[in-house]
């Protein structure tokens, strides 16, 4: 009875506290936008026609982005990134911050593959661990002559944080492929293990 008990008690928990979770975190998002841009402006109105617009800060954020992206895209081109690349690398702390973001955000909202070839798994750190890597290019010519070896340019991410991580030279008869793709791969490594691919499917179904 005990056990059903708290079978019934943590299926709750389950179910409520991402949802609850989910939902406070849309609603502090949702205040910081909106008075970031909204207080200001809501004030005037209120002054001025004797009412305000709920949401109006965000309202304007999201027609920020639509509106750096349209610019971005037909405007600009890759100059602007290019830009703001240069420009944020004059400040010591922005230009490290800057870039990593940035590539998270690509990860998560594009549908590029990455510049990756395959997901596979090389030994490492030592002899009967694992780590997951990705494919990047064939080896470095040079390395391949002077070693008499064929390699493969592994880039292997850290956890959560996949935009860094270590390059790897990894003899190709050493390196085990695997035929899961890209972007599940990185969602595994930025889960730290916790959403295995088919973990994700599943949650994608219900």
């Amino acid at each position: 009875m005990i056990a059903q008990i708290r079978r019934y008690f943590v299926a709750g928990i389950l179910t409520i506290l991402p949802l609850a979770l989910s939902v406070y975190i849309l609603l502090v998002l949702f205040r910081i936008v909106d008075g970031i841009l909204g207080r200001y402006l809501n004030v005037y109105l209120k002054n001025l026609l004797g009412f305000y617009i709920p949401g109006l800060g965000l309202i304007l954020f999201i027609a920020i982005i639509f509106l750096s992206g349209i610019l971005s895209i037909h405007f600009f081109g890759a100059g602007l990134h290019l830009f703001l690349g240069r420009a944020l690398a004059r400040f010591p702390l922005l230009r490290y911050i800057y870039p990593s973001v940035k590539k998270v955000f690509e990860f998560v909202f594009s549908d590029s593959k990455l510049g990756f070839k395959k997901v596979v798994l090389v030994e490492y750190p030592s002899k009967g661990i694992w780590s997951m890597g990705f494919i990047a290019n064939d080896g470095y010519a040079e390395a391949e002559e002077k070693t008499g070896k064929k390699f493969f340019n592994i880039y292997v991410p850290s956890t959560p944080n996949p935009t860094t991580g270590y390059f790897f030279l990894v003899p190709k008869d050493e390196v085990i492929m695997l035929d899961i793709g890209i972007k599940e791969a990185m969602r595994l490594v930025m889960s730290g293990g916790l959403l295995n691919p088919a973990d994700f499917i599943k949650e994608i179904k219900r």
